[in-house]
C-alpha cells in the first residue's frame, strides 16, 4: 500500500472520545499518516496507576511498531507466584508465576496506566487533547460530523470515532442502549486498592469458595495491594451500576460469611476511594460504525476480563482501523475494511469465554475441584506458551513515513 498524499489527509479532522488504551493507539497511528486528530477525555488528567492488564499476541507487535516496547518492558509485572486457596483458607494450589502467567519473553503484563502513560507520551505533542469534556451531541451531514461538547464548545470533523469504554456514550448515542448490545457473563466484580499489611511480593493470592473469590495481587515491592471480588449472579444488578453505595452494600452481603483475610478487604473496600464495580460481559455488535461515526476497543467489541484480551483487542483494533482510514480516502470503504480485517480476530478472543476462560471462578463444588486438580497439574507443566488466538490476525505495513 503506498501513503496517500499528505495534502490530500492533512485537512482530514477526526475527533476521538476516550483517552484510555485505544484512543491514543489510534491518534498515534492517525497522525502518522497524516490526519489532524483531537481527542477528548470526561477526566481532568490522564489516569495512572490501575489494575494489571495483559498485552499479547499481535498486540505486541503493534506496541513495538510504536516504539514503546522497551518501556513496556521495563514496566513488565513478574510475578513469581500464583496461590489459590480454599474456602478455610488452606493451599489449594501453588503456581511459579513463568508458569500461570504470560507466554515468557514474548506477552506482557503491565498496569493499565503504564499502557496509557506510554501512549500519551508519544502523541501528546502532536495530538490535540481536550480534558475534563465529553461530546453532548453529535450531527451528522454529507459534509461532516458537527459535535456540541459539553463545556459549550462546537467544532466539525471529518469523522468521530467512539473510544470510550464498554459503557460508550458515542455508542449510545448512535446504535442506541447498551442492553442491545451486552453479553452478561453471569459475574460482577469489585476492584480497588488497599494497604500491603500482609508481606505480599510480586505474587497473587485468590480465594474461592463455589460462586466467590477473593484476590490480593502485589504487583511490585510497595505498601499497595490491587484487591479483587468477583462473584456469581444469575442477572446482572442495573440498579448497582451506577450507584457506588449500593455497589459496596451488595458485595458486602455476598461475601458476609467468607473467610481467609475477605472481612479485611470489604473494609478497606468501604474506604476505597478507587473502588471500581462492573458486569463481566462483552459487546457484540453487528455493524462498528453508522455514517462518519466508528468505535473501536471495548466500545465496539470488549471481550471481558476473563478473556485478559480486552486492551489487545483495543491496541490491535487502533491499528487495523487507522490503516484502513490511511489506506482509503472513502469513509465508507475505510470502515467495511476495518470490520472485515478485525471481525474473524475478535470472534475467536471472544469466544475464548465459552473454551475455558471462565473456569478460573467455578460456581459448583465439583466444578471448584477440577480447576484445583487443573492448577496442580500445571506445576509440572513446561513454561507457558502463547494462545493462538493471541495472533489470529495479520498486520498490514503502514507505508513508511516520508
Amino acid at each position: 500500500m503506498t501513503r496517500m498524499d499528505a495534502g490530500n489527509t492533512a485537512e482530514r479532522k477526526v475527533l476521538i472520545s476516550g483517552a484510555s488504551i485505544s484512543g491514543p493507539a489510534l491518534a498515534y497511528w492517525l497522525h502518522r499518516s497524516g490526519f489532524a486528530v483531537t481527542v477528548v477525555e470526561k477526566a481532568g488528567a490522564l489516569r495512572g496507576g490501575g489494575y494489571p492488564i495483559d498485552i499479547r499476541g499481535t498486540a505486541t507487535e503493534v506496541v513495538r511498531r510504536m516504539g514503546i516496547l522497551p518501556r513496556l518492558q521495563d514496566a513488565h509485572i513478574d510475578s513469581r507466584r500464583y496461590t489459590f486457596l480454599n474456602a478455610d483458607g488452606s493451599i489449594a494450589a501453588s503456581v511459579p508465576g513463568a508458569v500461570a502467567g504470560n507466554a515468557e519473553g514474548q506477552d506482557l503484563e503491565v498496569r493499565r496506566g503504564d499502557l496509557a502513560a506510554a501512549l500519551y507520551a508519544i502523541v501528546r505533542d502532536d495530538v490535540e487533547f481536550l480534558f475534563n469534556d465529553s461530546i453532548d451531541t453529535l450531527d451528522q451531514s454529507e459534509q461532516g460530523v458537527d459535535v456540541t461538547f459539553r463545556g459549550g464548545l462546537r467544532r466539525t470533523f471529518d469523522l468521530v470515532v467512539g473510544a470510550d469504554g464498554m459503557h460508550s456514550y458515542t455508542r449510545e448515542a448512535l446504535f442506541g442502549p447498551e442492553e442491545r448490545f451486552h453479553r452478561y457473563l453471569g459475574y460482577c466484580f469489585a476492584i480497588f486498592t488497599m494497604p500491603n499489611t500482609f508481606g505480599l511480593s510480586r505474587e497473587l493470592m485468590m480465594w474461592n469458595a463455589p460462586g466467590k473469590a477473593a484476590a490480593l495481587y502485589a504487583v511490585g515491592e510497595n505498601d499497595e495491594l490491587h484487591a479483587f471480588l468477583n462473584f456469581h449472579r444469575p442477572e446482572p444488578p442495573f440498579d448497582a451500576l451506577r450507584n457506588p453505595d449500593a455497589q459496596r452494600d451488595l458485595v458486602a452481603r455476598v461475601f458476609a460469611d467468607a473467610g481467609w483475610e475477605v472481612p479485611g478487604m470489604l473494609s478497606a473496600m468501604r474506604d476505597a476511594d478507587d473502588l471500581f464495580f462492573d458486569t463481566a460481559g462483552q459487546i457484540r455488535m453487528p455493524h462498528w460504525s453508522s455514517g462518519r461515526v466508528a468505535l473501536v476497543g471495548d466500545a465496539a467489541y470488549a471481550p471481558s476480563f476473563l478473556t485478559g484480551q480486552g486492551s489487545s483487542l483495543a491496541l490491535v483494533g487502533a491499528y487495523t482501523l487507522a490503516h484502513s482510514l490511511a489506506t482509503n480516502r472513502d469513509h465508507t470503504a475505510a470502515f467495511a475494511a476495518y470490520e472485515r480485517n478485525m471481525r474473524a480476530f475478535v470472534g475467536v478472543n471472544q469466544a475464548l469465554v465459552d473454551n475455558g476462560a471462565a473456569t478460573l471462578f467455578p460456581t459448583t463444588p465439583q466444578a471448584l475441584e477440577q480447576r484445583n486438580t487443573m492448577l496442580r497439574s500445571l506445576v509440572t507443566m513446561p513454561s507457558a506458551t502463547t494462545r493462538p488466538e493471541h495472533s489470529a490476525i495479520t498486520l498490514p505495513e503502514f507505508a513508511p513515513m516520508s
